[in-house]
Order: structure tokens, then C-alpha cells, then sequence
């Protein structure tokens, strides 16, 4: 895709996020945000296309829809955008059409490789929001994720490069902008400990209303974000402390027992929300996830590996399209090992099951569709949601 730069591109003041994990969290954080500062704000991820503080907005999923919502938020007064940009789009030429302001970029891990046939041609396409980014212009970079040491090496000349990282990652790749020394998990979000000495600030308590560090993460490169667009540091973290947790990520939607809704569906975001699970109060944890059909067949044993963190693990479908979704909990089972595991393909069934085997004190986790509102079966979008599904298991719906 090469396009001409449309008009209201001059006018929107663009931040893209980009990453394996943490995309929508870290877009969703950077929209609200901003709709505080000066609405309205266009935003797009894969929950859906927003106009800011407004709800959901209908487009086309091309380029003409993506630059008609941002026509329409320039006529209404726009000066701000935040646009989850994906590996597709962005090996399609998006960010050439469309340069952001500032780029975040999150982690690399293994995903996708189905549509890139390699590892280096899917960083590759992550690359290119950096390769495009506006003189003058910020690059916000996962500073304890190797893959950052080869963006900074591609960002323009004119760029200024921010940093931020978790300890808990064990390796530092460059000098941290922001640092997570350490983060505490209650069941009402995370206390983080931050240091930013750069930013006038030796130490800083943080707290976010979602559960988990990988959400400490993507708040704070929110918050890099925001100040790449020239928010006040203080008041960036202002802002994104009176914002609820995104939908789908790891959401809590009861308790006694605890049942917790999530999107990871990689081998390393499945593996972070089961130690965020870990390391909250509970007693057992139950594990519901599948993967989807006819999409990167080589990360579902690791998934397996992955989910060897819970207590008991109901095996089901997510999306099998056109997959047997029995052949596809085989693949996984193999990765699971010794581990308790109950193989349920019919999914509302798997979640009730799991729902009704817990006890008040355990943790139910669903995982691998979030936010999804429908289930993909041969060529059928029918209708499914985790949480309602959830939520009548509990007699609450």
C-alpha cells in the first residue's frame, strides 16, 4: 500500500502502537487519555474502531474507512489520534501512508508467523512504524526487550528515543527513561514503583486499575507516549491512574470464586497472566483457553507449556475455523505434560465446567478470546462472548 498522505494527516497529532502483546492496552490507555486532554480522539484497535469519549464507530476495515473516521474526528475538532498498528498493516505499507508522531513499540514474540513465513519478515513489518516516523518525532522502545536494540538502530535522525523496562524481565538492553523497580498485585490493580531520574523524578508510585506487570508495562509506555506528545510527565500520570483497565484484559468479572476474562493467546502472554493469577490471593487455578484454527500451528505446543502454570487445564476451542478443533487440543495437550487436563471442545461447556469444579476461593481464567463477540466455525461469525458466557455460568446473567 503506498497512498497519498491524506489531508487530515497534517491536522491529527498520531501515536501507533506496535508489538506482539500489549497493543490494545497500550492504545486504549493512550486514547482515554488524551480524550481528557482535548476530545474528540479517533482511536482504532482490534476491539474495534472509537471516537472518543463517544462509543464504538461503524468503518470499513480498509484504508478508505481508517481515513474517513479520521476526516470525520478533523471536522469535529481532532488534534489527537492512537492507532493500534499491526504486523498486516504495517507490511502493507500503513505507516509510509500514515507516519505517527511517536511509535511505542511493546515486545517481540513468537505470533503470526502464518502471515510472515519468518520471524525476521514479521519484526521486519514492525519496523516500518520506526522507519517512518516525522522528524522531530519520538520513539518509545521496551528497553528489557532485545528487540529494541535493532529499532533504535533504524529510527531517523531527528528522533528522540525513550525507554522504559520491567526489573522483573532480568536483562536491561539500553538506559531505562522509566523504570519498574518493582510492582505489587491486589485484586484493585497494581501499585508500581518508578524510577525517572531523566524526567525530574528519583521515585514515583504508580498505580493502575489493571491486574497484572505486563499492564504495568504497557501504562507506562502509555505514559511515554503521552509525554512524546508534550503532556506534562505528572499529569500523564495523572491521567492514566483515573482510567478503568481495558476490556478483556484480564478482567475481572466475579469473585468466589475469582473468574478473570483475558486475551493472551501467544505463548508469552498466556504465561504472564498465569503468573499475574499466581501471585494473587487464591487457592486453585483453573485454566479454560484453546488456540485458532488455520493460524500459526507452531505456537500451540508452547502454549501447552505455557499453560503447565495452572492447577487444572479445560482444553476447548477458540476460533477453529476450519480446523478440527479436536486436532488442535491434541497439538496442544502435548505441551501440557503431566499437567491435570480436561478436554472440552464445546467452549460454553468447558466454561461452565471449570466454573462449577472451582472453589470460592479459586481463580477461574479464561484466556485466549477477551474482548471477542463472536466464534469463528467454518465461515460462520456466530455470536460468543467469554464474559456472557461466564456470567450465566454464575447465574448472574
Amino acid at each position: 500500500m503506498s497512498l497519498a498522505i491524506p489531508a487530515s494527516h497534517a491536522r491529527l497529532r498520531t501515536v501507533g502502537v506496535t508489538g506482539t502483546n500489549g497493543k490494545t492496552s497500550t492504545t486504549w490507555w493512550l486514547a482515554h487519555a488524551l480524550a481528557r486532554v482535548h476530545a474528540p480522539v479517533p482511536t482504532t484497535t482490534t476491539v474495534g474502531a472509537f471516537l472518543l469519549p463517544g462509543g464504538e464507530v461503524t468503518i470499513e476495515k480498509n484504508w478508505n474507512g481508517f481515513v474517513g473516521l479520521m476526516d470525520r474526528a478533523v471536522s469535529e475538532g481532532a488534534t489527537y489520534a492512537a492507532i493500534e498498528m499491526t504486523s498486516e498493516a504495517l507490511s502493507r505499507g500503513f505507516a509510509k501512508s500514515w507516519p505517527a508522531e511517536v511509535a511505542v513499540f511493546t515486545n517481540l514474540s513468537h505470533d503470526h508467523l502464518d502471515s510472515h513465513g519468518s520471524p525476521e519478515h514479521y519484526l521486519a513489518s514492525k519496523a516500518q512504524l520506526f522507519v517512518h516516523l516525522k522528524e522531530g518525532g519520538t520513539a518509545v522502545l521496551n528497553g528489557c526487550d532485545e528487540t529494541s536494540a535493532l529499532l533504535r538502530e533504524i529510527v531517523p535522525r531527528g528522533v528522540t528515543i525513550s525507554t522504559y523496562g520491567d526489573d522483573d524481565r532480568g536483562q536491561v538492553i539500553m538506559p531505562l527513561t522509566v523504570r519498574i523497580a518493582s510492582c505489587s498485585l491486589a485484586w484493585e490493580g497494581n501499585t508500581l514503583d518508578l524510577q525517572a531520574p531523566t524526567l525530574g523524578r528519583e521515585r514515583l508510585e504508580f498505580h493502575t486499575r489493571a491486574i497484572g506487570r505486563i499492564f504495568g508495562e504497557n501504562a507506562v509506555a502509555a505514559l511515554l507516549g503521552l509525554v512524546g506528545l508534550g503532556i506534562e510527565f505528572d499529569e500523564a500520570v495523572n491521567l492514566l491512574e483515573q482510567l478503568p483497565a481495558p476490556p478483556g484484559r484480564f478482567e475481572v468479572i466475579a469473585k468466589e470464586p475469582y473468574v478473570v476474562i483475558d486475551y493472551a493467546h501467544t505463548p508469552d502472554a498466556l504465561k504472564r497472566t498465569i503468573a499475574t493469577a499466581r501471585n494473587l490471593p487464591h487457592e486453585k487455578l483453573h485454566l479454560v483457553f484453546g488456540a485458532g484454527g488455520d493460524r500459526d500451528k507452531a505456537k500451540r505446543i508452547p502454549m501447552g507449556e505455557a499453560a503447565k502454570g495452572a492447577n487444572t487445564v479445560w482444553l476447548t476451542s477458540d476460533n477453529p475455523r476450519h480446523e478440527a478443533p479436536e486436532t488442535i487440543a491434541a497439538t496442544i495437550a502435548r505441551g501440557l505434560g503431566a499437567t491435570e487436563k480436561r478436554i472440552e471442545l464445546d467452549r460454553r461447556a468447558a466454561i461452565s465446567g471449570a466454573i462449577a469444579s472451582a472453589g470460592k476461593n479459586d481463580i477461574v481464567l479464561i484466556a485466549g478470546r477477551g474482548h471477542e463477540q463472536t466464534q469463528i466455525v467454518g465461515e460462520q461469525h456466530l455470536p460468543f462472548s467469554d464474559v456472557r458466557v461466564a456470567l450465566e455460568a454464575l447465574g448472574m446473567e
